[in-house]
């Protein structure tokens, strides 16, 4: 085919990249006669999916997500569950949270304890022997006392030490918090001293008083996911009652863009360059109100404390007023800030050509208006890959049945081992070890079904790594031959298909969904290797063995830099078979050597058009940023009474700044792919003899 890179020139010395290809006035831009790719690869897909949907039928008709919305007593039974004894007990109460201190509660996340349902947290201290001793037929506090105990408690009749020693009813109650359905000591600080409800003392049970610091140690462990989870439900507040400001926020950042957009269709050249300086003026203005916070801060006591000092604070809010946090701040923006000063000086010359390039894209995009909304399709797409991942993941790992195990005070033969609640207390255990109590202890099995469970959780990740990358790779296809059939239309926009969106679309997947399947193939193993890095480095951080660290962070480099490398050579080749209609092996091929051969211009035309475009992001980003931050901090009095009152002003804000850049990075992705397909099929028919055939910028 004439205009087509075959792929099979023989080798030269001279270009090891492949001889350039010659200008072919015949060629009318993306082929339409063109044959299905890669049909192996399609074929593997629509298995690996059908595969997919029956690993999500196991997980859902085998899976019971009430395990992670309820809390599990000793009995594996579910609190607050409908239909069940514990329905109106939504509480999970703990005998003795001073165990959770336990080794054995990292190992498997649970108190070696008992634990029970209940409807309210206790708010008192009392131990069981105060509240036997007033009165053992019904007194108040023994009424109260008997909520706290396991069910069958009310149907013994059995003296105070045998209670205990059974374990029938905790020693002691605490003045406790309920918490992610979890009832933790009500700890806080006075004049910093600690104290748990009003005292700083409390009886264990034996008639000893100890220190409060006691239980908090007892607790602590059990007091980092409290404070987890205090920090969780304070950024769940922020968003009840910010919600909709943090959409305003969005839409009037969708707006910005769109308008961005527009007005690049129309004055590219001046939106560049006042994006430029807009973009300095608002690192600018961060740097100097950082300036403004240090100064401020400057002499005030106790703002000199350093970040190490301090260590990690739940509420981030304390980090703002030190000037240690608002100097890191200002020397970050100030790098920054120099950094593209000095980028725009360098490349002066090559900007005014990325601006050219990019006067060229607005062209296109405004002959192709419906592909600034391409991108919500490719969202939603990757939105349903994500949720049929996350469901199955959670399916997945609630499809495990109630493991129990020995838990003992003293020395135990059995400890850890496990048992059978039904059989125990007739079993030899409780004769060899009289303390011993047989507890739920998590989620698991040995049978073959949950032995595959691990092998079912990682096919879940890998399709997900798989489909996802094959809705991005159908999505940049796409946009590659919509804006292709612009390019090399010579009357614009008379030769260009009816709905040149559509037509890309249909053919992408008509041709080519087996190409698109093995690049994201590719780039999945890839991932899926990353994963399992992550998961090794994770597992490996207690290990001494420095070769081993080494080689994993050596490793965890590599497919770094090799993700990078698939993920751009893979964009190339989508556009290379938008136009040609070849395989992927050759498109990625004859992308690599057009490329290679044009590297110059590679990394430095089409980056500095990429570094242009970033600027654009930054420019938008940093205005909405700026305008959330005085509005919700309060600081613009006309609408100060407005702004909701918040735990954590930084939640909305960091919403509205991520949420801000993912939608002009949604916009702006279009002009990347634009410009990068521009780009390609300038390099691959001849350079400026096309450039100058089809009329582009000047």
């Amino acid at each position: 085919m004439d205009g087509e890179p075959s792929g099979k020139e023989p080798y030269d010395a001279d270009n090891p990249y492949g001889t350039p290809q010659k200008y072919d006035p015949t060629f009318k831009g993306p082929i339409y006669d063109r044959g299905c790719t890669d049909i192996i690869c399609c074929i593997l897909l629509l298995a690996a999916i059908v595969g997919y949907v029956a690993v999500g039928v196991v997980a859902w008709t085998q899976g019971d997500p009430r395990k992670v919305i309820y809390p599990t007593d000793s009995r594996g039974q579910f609190c607050g569950q409908k239909g069940t004894p514990n329905e109106n007990k939504r509480l999970l109460f703990y005998f003795s949270i001073m165990k959770c201190a336990s080794p054995l509660v990292l190992l498997e996340f649970q108190c070696p304890t008992t634990q029970i349902c209940v409807d309210t947290c206790p708010d008192r201290y009392l131990t069981y022997l105060q509240a036997f001793a007033n009165d053992p037929s019904a007194t108040k506090e023994l009424k109260y006392y008997q909520q706290f105990c396991v069910p069958e408690f009310k149907d013994l009749k059995k003296s105070a030490p045998e209670v205990l020693k059974d374990g029938l009813c905790p020693a002691m109650l605490t003045p406790s918090k309920p918490l992610a359905r979890r009832c933790f000591p009500a700890i806080n600080t006075k004049k910093g001293v600690i104290m748990v409800g009003n005292e700083t003392t409390f009886d264990d049970g034996s008639g000893q008083k100890r220190n409060v610091t006691d239980l908090v140690e007892g607790a602590k462990k059990a007091n980092v996911v409290l404070e987890a989870r205090q920090v969780a439900m304070k950024i769940f507040e922020d968003y009840t009652v910010s919600w909709y400001w943090i959409i305003i926020g969005l839409a009037i950042s969708m707006v910005i863009s769109l308008i961005f957009i527009v007005l690049l269709r129309f004055l590219a050249g001046i939106m560049v360059w006042v994006m430029i300086v807009l973009a300095i003026l608002v690192l600018g203005y961060g740097i100097f109100h950082c300036y403004m916070e240090y100064a401020q801060l400057k002499g005030q006591a106790g703002s000199d404390v350093s970040l190490v000092e301090l260590g990690f604070q739940t509420d981030l809010r304390v980090y703002l007023h030190l000037k240690q946090t608002w100097l890191a701040f200002m020397i970050i923006l100030c790098i920054v800030e120099v950094v593209i000063i000095l980028l725009l000086i360098f490349l002066r010359k090559r900007i005014l050509i990325a601006i050219a390039l990019i006067k060229e894209a607005s062209r296109a995009i405004g002959h192709i208006m419906t592909s600034l909304l391409f991108p919500l399709c490719t969202f939603f797409l990757v939105c349903l890959c994500i949720a049929y991942w996350a469901s199955t993941a959670v399916f997945l790992s609630t499809s495990n049945e109630a493991v129990y195990k020995v838990f003992n005070e003293t020395q135990c033969g059995y400890a850890r081992m496990t048992c059978n609640p039904e059989t125990f207390n007739t079993s030899n255990i409780t004769k060899q070890c009289p303390g011993a109590r047989c507890l739920f202890a998590f989620y698991g099995g040995e049978t073959a079904y949950h032995k595959y469970l691990i092998i079912f959780q990682i096919y879940n990740v890998f399709m997900f790594f798989w489909l996802a990358n094959f809705v991005i790779a159908l999505g940049q296809v796409t946009l590659a031959g919509a804006f292709a059939s612009y390019y090399w239309a010579f009357k614009k926009p008379d030769d260009m298909p009816a709905f040149p969106l559509f037509s890309s679309f249909g053919r992408a997947l008509r041709y080519h969904t087996g190409s698109l399947a093995f690049g994201s193939l590719i780039l999945a193993i890839v991932q899926i290797i990353r994963v399992i890095l992550e998961y090794l480095d994770h597992r490996l951080k207690a290990a001494e063995n420095k070769f081993a660290k080494f080689l994993l962070i050596c490793l965890k480099c590599c497919f770094w830099c090799l993700e990078k490398f698939i993920k751009f050579l893979n964009r190339n080749a989508y556009i290379m078979i938008a136009i040609y209609g070849t395989n992927f092996c050759t498109s990625a091929r004859n992308a690599f050597f057009l490329l290679m051969r044009n590297i110059i211009r590679v990394a430095v035309l089409d980056k500095v058009t990429d570094f242009l475009l970033f600027l654009g992001k930054l420019l938008i980003v940093g205005s909405v940023g700026i305008l959330a931050f005085f509005f919700f901090t309060h600081k613009i009095k006309v609408v100060q009474d407005t702004a909701p009152p918040l735990n954590y002003y930084w939640v909305p804000i960091l919403t509205v700044v991520v949420g801000s850049y993912l939608i002009a990075h949604g916009f702006f992705s279009v002009y990347a792919m634009c410009v990068d397909t521009l780009f390609l099929c300038f390099l691959a028919q001849g350079g400026v003899h096309v450039y100058l055939h089809n009329n582009p910028v000047r």
